[in-house]
This record gives structure tokens, sequence and C-alpha cells, in this order.
């Protein structure tokens, strides 16, 4: 049976929401794997959201393994602050330590899905770690709402959705499985049109993420990250798509630059479900 390892910071309902989806297409035989262990960063009474994972995996009955971020920290007498893309020792000793405790399970496949870390490059080099990118591969870099900007200003003509590998470069990892969709046509044109003659800068000012076409384009992304992700878990597991001394490859071994999965995703999105994304 092909073997996951599920990484998650478990922050919010999305966190719960993904590992039901999963778990659920497992039970009824859709994702020929089973999920090996979940590693949790965080551990019970941090907060009410993760509180809730935990229960939610419990009653899985996963194999769990918790280890606090913020205690690691705090026993430390290290402050909040943003790492960006170099880690410190401490932080790298952090992801020893998830290693030592992850010593006893198997993961073909490692899957970050909502875990809020940095991976270092040890943990890299450890697992075949996939994690998800807001955009299409050659697409913009940074968070989603960076990326959505950067298609606007742009003029881009699509985007996309895609699971990339996880490198120590951050965000710049192959690409693994992807979709994409267009931005213009309808519903798009009349939004563009909206925004014509206006710099960047201005529209950030006046409306930022409530510009309508910004939010469009958030909502046709969002629509396909679930679908995505367990549409490349299914991918992986019946070897269509494999990971081989930290390259993509096809089921015959040859190197991809990522796995085409728009096909299946918008076949998914048929329907009512796809007509109230052209609803706005």
């Amino acid at each position: 049976m092909y073997k996951i390892g599920w990484f998650s910071t478990g922050r919010d309902k999305a966190a719960r929401d993904l590992l039901t989806v999963v778990q659920r297409g497992i039970a009824l035989g859709e994702i020929e794997a089973e999920i090996a262990f979940v590693f949790y960063n965080r551990e019970s009474g941090e907060s009410q959201e993760s509180d809730l994972f935990l229960k939610l995996v419990e009653s899985y009955g996963m194999p769990l393994v918790c280890f606090s971020y913020r205690r690691f920290k705090a026993d430390r007498g290290i402050p909040i602050i943003d790492l960006g893309e170099s880690l410190p020792t401490w932080r790298l000793d952090y992801d020893r330590e998830v290693m030592n405790r992850l010593r006893g399970f198997h993961a073909d496949l490692c899957v970050l899905a909502g875990y809020m870390l940095i991976v270092g490059k040890e943990m890299c080099h450890r697992y075949n770690m996939i994690n998800l990118h807001p955009a299409a591969p050659r697409g913009p870099k940074g968070t989603w709402q960076e990326v959505i900007w950067q298609l606007i200003d742009n003029q881009a003509e699509e985007t996309g959705v895609m699971m990339h590998l996880v490198t120590p470069e951050l965000d710049k990892g192959p690409p693994a499985t992807y979709c994409t969709f267009p931005i213009r046509g309808n519903p798009f044109d009349r939004y563009w049109q909206e925004i014509e003659g206006h710099p960047l800068e201005e529209i950030k000012k006046r409306q930022g993420e409530n510009n309508r076409l910004f939010k469009l384009i958030r909502k046709h992304g969002l629509a396909r990250e679930f679908p995505l992700i367990i549409a490349t878990i299914k991918a992986f597991s019946q070897g269509k798509v494999k990971i081989m001394a930290g390259k993509v490859v096809d089921a015959e071994g040859k190197p991809i630059s990522g796995y085409n999965l728009t096909d299946e995703i918008d076949e998914q999105l048929k329907g009512a479900y796809k007509n109230e994304l052209y609803l706005f």
C-alpha cells in the first residue's frame, strides 16, 4: 500500500476539511494509499483550532506525532520573528528533532497540508515532500495575494495551481502536478475592463483585495486547490508520477516538467459547482 506522510499546523477548518476529504477518498477506495502518520507541530491546548484538529486525527485512528514548535521556541527563549528564507541553527535543530521522532515511520510521499513552517535542507533531503503553490508552473512566486497582483499587473491570460517538490529554496521546487485555467473571457473580461487604464498601485490603494477581478481570480484558484491535492495523491499512488533522485518523473521514469491534471480537475468542477464559480 502506498504510504502518505501528512504534515500540518491544523490552524483552521480548511486543514480539517482537507484531511477529511482525503481520508474519505481512502475509505471509499478512490485513493489507493494510506496515511502512515500525521505530524503536527502543535499540541493540545495551544488553540481551539489545534484541539479540533487533534480530535479529528484521533477519531480516524491515524498514527499521530505531535511536537510543539511554540514550546520548542519558548524553552529556548526565542522571540517570534520572521525567518525569511534563511533558517538559523536553532530552527534546523527543530527539524532534526522532528526527523528523530518520525524515525519509526515510512512514507513514500509527504504532503505539506497547511504546514506553516519553512522546511530546512536536511528534511528536504530525507523525505519526498510536496507542497501547494497558487500559480501555474513558471508563474508568479510568493503568497496567493502576491501571485494575483502579479497576474493583474502582467495582464496575464491564464493561471493555475500546482503541487511542487519541496526544496531548500522556498517555493522554487520543480512542479509535480498542476492544473491551469483562463482568466480571460467570461466572466473575467468585464472586470479587466473595469481596471483598464488604472495603475496597479491605485487599485491596491482604493480597493485592495476587494477588487472584483482580484476576488474572482482567487475564487477560481481556491476552487481547484482541494481537487488538485486529491488528484495528485491519486496520481502518485497509481504510479503515474513519481519522485526519483530529487526529480519528478512519469510512469516510465522519464523526467517531466509536472503532470498535467487540468482535464481531470475541470471534469470534477463540471455541473452546478462550476456554474457557481461564474456567478459573481
